[in-house]
Parts: C-alpha cells; structure tokens; sequence
C-alpha cells in the first residue's frame, strides 16, 4: 500500500465520521439553540454553556449531546490525521505547486487537530460536568474560528492536490 493511498483513505474515512458527526449533532439544533452543538462551541460564557445545556437537559438530549461529541472526538482524530499524512506526501512532490499545497495541508491539519481537539475536549467537561465554566468556554470559543479556517484549508488543500496532481504528472 502507497503512502498515497493510506493517506487517502484515512483522509476519506474522517469525511464519512464528519457524515456521521454531523448526523449524530442534528437533533441539538432545537429552539434556543438553533446551531446545535456550534452554539455551545461558541458560547463564550458558563452562563451561556448552562443555558444551552439546560435546554438540552430538558429536551432529553444529554445522551445525544455526549454522543455527538464522543464522535467529534473520533472524527477530529480521523480527518486531522489524514490531512498531516496528505500534507507530508505531498510536501516531497516534484513541483513546486503541489509541495506548497502539500504544507498548506500539513500545518492546516496540525492546526485543525490542536484547536478542535482544546474546543471539543472543554466543550466534553463541561457537558460531563453539568455545568459551564467561563474558562472552559472562553477557550472553545476562542478556538473555534481557527479551527473553521484550518479545516477549510486542511479539506480545501487536499482536495485540489489530489484533483491538480494527475494533471501535473502528465505535464511533468
């Protein structure tokens, strides 16, 4: 097996756990909390975080809560991964265009894997905890924008390198 297609196949299965992620956190979208589990990244304030988490509670949605976040975990771990080993393969190509990509990817993912990992494990202790802390919240909050930006990259990178690399080795 190549160290292209590990990385791609990694890189897919965390797209297939984001599906899943992202089926798992549906349900939290409910009045109050229109964004679901975003609005509790983006809280900001313990006070905010018990506000969520008390609608939550009272529609019976902890247990969904907790899932959705044990799969981000799983996700996180995945996607992030496949991205640093797509960033190192492509990192070593011939060209020049496909080595930038290549450590775009790699510093998207290492950065994309940091700054999930700190958000969702704060969000995970509160939620475990029953209540906010305006610490915990502070950081995810902070958190959250860079992880955004650094998923966009880390997903967009990888997905032009795999798109552009075929036709860089025919004109190679």
């Amino acid at each position: 097996m190549t160290r292209k297609s590990v990385f791609v196949r990694v890189w897919l299965a965390g797209l297939a756990a984001f599906a899943i992620t992202i089926a798992l956190g549906a349900p939290l979208a409910i009045d109050g909390v229109p964004h679901g589990i975003l609005d509790h990244q983006s809280a900001g304030s313990a006070a905010e975080v018990n506000r969520i988490q008390g609608l939550w509670e009272a529609s019976g949605l902890t247990s969904t809560a907790r899932n959705a976040m044990i799969a981000d975990l799983v996700f996180i771990g995945i996607f992030g991964t496949g991205c640093v080993l797509g960033g190192l393969h492509y990192r070593r190509a011939q060209t020049l265009w496909l080595a930038l990509i290549g450590y775009i990817a790699l510093v998207s993912g290492v950065l994309f894997l940091a700054n999930d990992y700190a958000e969702t494990i704060v969000q995970f202790i509160q939620l475990v905890a029953g209540r906010g802390y305006d610490s915990l919240a502070q950081l995810a909050a902070f958190c959250q924008p860079i992880k955004v930006v650094s998923f966009i990259l880390a997903f967009g990178s990888i997905l032009v390198a795999l798109v552009v690399e075929p036709f860089v080795k025919r004109a190679a």
